[in-house]
């Protein structure tokens, strides 16, 4: 089963492989392991703002991410940093889901609470059978 914490790039878009263009930049997409959730993606875009050239990937198909360098020598470091922004990426999206998973827990644990009217309606929940 993938996950979000083994996203990884796996090479190049086999429809789009690295092209040089006119304007003296080479384009590169590099292919994900899988498709990334639209948070992953949204997260990975603001973090390829801080990179230059900014990669980025389209949140609707979260399969690969479009980046561009100037000259041959940049497309190693470049996926360099590619790379470890992914690995960022993974790890503050676990922590994200981490932190909701945490939230949801407390907020079971406040409705399981002995604490009033929340506690009067699980007990009748609890109690319901839907069976027959």
């Amino acid at each position: 089963m993938n996950s979000i914490d083994d996203i990884k790039i796996v090479g190049f878009d086999d429809a789009r492989p690295p092209r040089v263009r006119k304007e003296a930049y080479i384009d590169l997409f590099f292919k994900l392991s899988h498709k990334a959730p639209t948070d992953w993606c949204e997260d990975f875009n603001s973090l390829g703002r801080q990179l230059n050239p900014s990669p980025k990937i389209d949140i609707n198909r979260g399969e690969c991410i479009d980046s561009y360098v100037n000259d041959m020598e940049q497309i190693a470091p470049h996926l360099e940093q590619v790379k470890k922004a992914i690995i960022d990426c993974n790890q503050r999206f676990m922590e994200k889901l981490r932190q909701k998973e945490l939230a949801l827990a407390a907020s079971n644990a406040d409705l399981r609470g002995q604490d009033g009217e929340q506690y009067r309606l699980n007990q009748i929940v609890d109690a319901l059978d839907f069976n027959g």
